[in-house]
């Protein structure tokens, strides 16, 4: 599998070894657990909103969060404040909850004040498979410099619906190092202590997943999914609301109509229409006045629920 996952790294002319690839049962267990090779009581910087996980993991290890203000301002892309020092930086792209996905530009800031001020990067790409646009970096690897400050996580459950049959991968360059110590032989470390692994078979699953045929396929399911939120972003088009996400991303971010809280605007559209939304505020204080949908559900249903929607 780590072969496999190297050879679709060559395809984004990203060089990595089979070292610096280390394979877990999804990108939730690894974003949470990395935290074991940081000292505790450092500084955290997180998005705002946010998937949860990333906040309570953090809360649990006893380290400093300072968060980072998304809104519609910004394109819910928060970028670096100068004024900040920080020793982690938790990024996701393709984002979860917005859907917002950052552009090479924005990452190129990102991993410059990384590297001023000795942080770690720590960047979700759980989603990166549904990024149509070519000109959209899918790694954080394709920005110059991303090696010696950043850590890559990635799942399958997004990418090949892995989602019971749990498997991801952590990627850890060898160029990252800091205070003279080697992250990447302290990740080796952590996991061969507290991790078993990934059962044989799973990792041949998904060593299979990124072979020609299994791209493929993939590509195909991917693609239906994105229909579906083409579909769901051409009517909030057509109802004038506001969002982000839908492009390049399964999910679409959108402003709750007349000044509704999102637990109100849930409540109203699930006894009303029986359609169902995440409640922005659940990811974050920046979420109030925000629902998120998504676009993992069959086309009748999607078209159902957006003829509910008008």
């Amino acid at each position: 599998m780590r072969q496999a996952v190297c050879s679709y790294y060559a395809k984004k002319n990203v060089s990595l070894g089979e070292d610096e690839i280390f394979v877990s049962d999804g990108a939730k267990s690894d974003l949470g657990n990395i935290l074991d090779i940081f000292p505790r009581e450092i500084t955290v910087l997180i998005p705002n909103p946010v998937y949860p996980a990333y906040v309570d993991a953090n809360i649990m290890a006893g380290q400093r969060i300072i968060y980072l203000e998304g809104n519609m301002e910004n394109g819910f892309l928060p970028m670096p404040d100068p004024r900040v020092q920080a020793d982690l930086i938790y990024l996701c792209s393709p984002n979860n909850p917005t859907g917002a996905v950052y552009t090479k530009g924005h990452l190129e800031k990102w991993v410059d004040f990384a590297r001023m001020h000795s942080a770690v990067i720590l960047f979700d790409a759980a989603y990166e498979a549904f990024v149509q646009d070519d000109t959209l970096p899918t790694s954080i690897y394709q920005i110059d410099g991303a090696k010696e400050c950043a850590v890559e996580f990635c799942s399958l459950s997004k990418t090949a619906g892995f989602s019971g049959v749990r498997c991801g991968y952590t990627a850890v360059p060898e160029q990252l190092v800091r205070d003279g110590v080697s992250l990447n032989k302290l990740w080796r470390r952590r996991q061969t202590t507290k991790s078993n692994g990934v059962s044989y078979i799973v990792q041949r699953g998904a060593a299979a997943v990124f072979s020609n045929s299994g791209l493929a396929q993939i590509q195909k399911n991917i693609a239906y999914y994105m229909e579906n939120a083409r579909i769901i972003a051409h009517r909030l088009d057509e109802l004038a609301i506001w969002y982000v996400g839908g492009e390049n991303a399964p999910y679409i971010w959108l402003k709750c109509p007349d000044s509704m809280s999102s637990w109100d605007y849930f409540e109203h559209l699930l006894s009303s229409f029986q359609i169902v939304g995440i409640p922005g505020v659940g990811f974050g204080s920046q979420g109030e006045g925000f629902l998120r949908l998504s676009s993992f559900g069959r086309r009748g249903d999607i078209v159902e629920a957006m003829h509910r929607l008008s």
